[in-house]
């Protein structure tokens, strides 16, 4: 179903497992579009290149997207977004630009051995790493120094423009709370729940995981979440059980 049809309303879904494939297939594309009607298009990833792109996945493993940032701008300040750059970089010195993010000095560590892992595989040629189909190319990513699996996906979703839908732990906790999702938890569980459930869309992959991780941050929080702001709270078992212990 292509993810832009009308459909049923949330109440409609029983919040559980044992639903069908196809109840919760209409499910996320509920969710999508409430998210999307509240929020808008988030316009994510935002990066100027390619490069910036993933250099910015990896810098943003375990860490707020805002301290993310703060590390970029020092990288682009002091190298500039290319794998050159990273390779010919000294690495306290690249360390000393990311220390804004958790682990900086691994994480260092991890940006030029990827950019070294980049030059042997496509020499720099991005075209040619991103010529293989996605199967292929994820595969190829997980096998690259420092990359895990959410880190592939996200170069495969925003860089490489292949439909590969990214899993983090805001989606396992929003989806938890509605009482949707996969019987084994684990992050390949959780992919090919979505991706089975959801066209091969790379806009709409895009824009989900973005939306996921707004709602995520501002309101689906770990502690204290603002339950009455949600906008899928209509949808939630976790929100009904909050407004009915109230």
């Amino acid at each position: 179903m292509p993810y832009h049809e009308s459909l049923q309303p949330c109440a409609d879904h029983a919040a559980s497992h044992a639903v069908s494939a196809n109840a919760q297939s209409d499910l996320l594309h509920k969710l999508y579009h409430k998210l999307l009607a509240h929020y808008g298009d988030p316009n994510w990833w935002p990066a100027a290149s390619r490069e910036e792109m993933m250099i910015g996945a990896i810098l943003v493993q375990n860490v707020s997207w805002k301290n993310t940032v703060t590390a970029l701008h020092l990288v682009r300040e002091r190298f500039g977004f290319t794998f050159r750059a990273l390779r010919e970089a000294p690495l306290d010195e690249l360390a000393a630009c990311i220390r804004a993010t958790r682990f900086y000095q691994s994480k260092a560590a991890r940006l030029q051995a990827f950019s070294f892992w980049i030059e042997a595989q496509c020499g720099d040629d991005l075209d040619r790493l991103f010529a293989r189909d996605a199967i292929e190319l994820r595969r190829h990513l997980l096998s690259a120094p420092g990359i895990g699996p959410e880190t592939a996906d996200d170069i495969l979703l925003y860089a490489a423009e292949l439909p590969s839908f990214v899993i983090d732990s805001y989606t396992k906790r929003i989806m938890r709370r509605i009482a949707i999702g996969p019987e084994r938890d684990t992050y390949e569980a959780w992919r090919s729940f979505f991706m089975e459930r959801l066209p091969a869309d790379v806009l709409l992959y895009n824009r989900y995981h973005a939306l996921i991780d707004q709602l995520g941050s501002q309101v689906c929080r770990a502690s204290r979440p603002l339950c009455t702001a949600c906008p899928l709270k209509t949808c939630c078992t976790y929100a009904r059980s909050q407004s009915s212990a109230d």
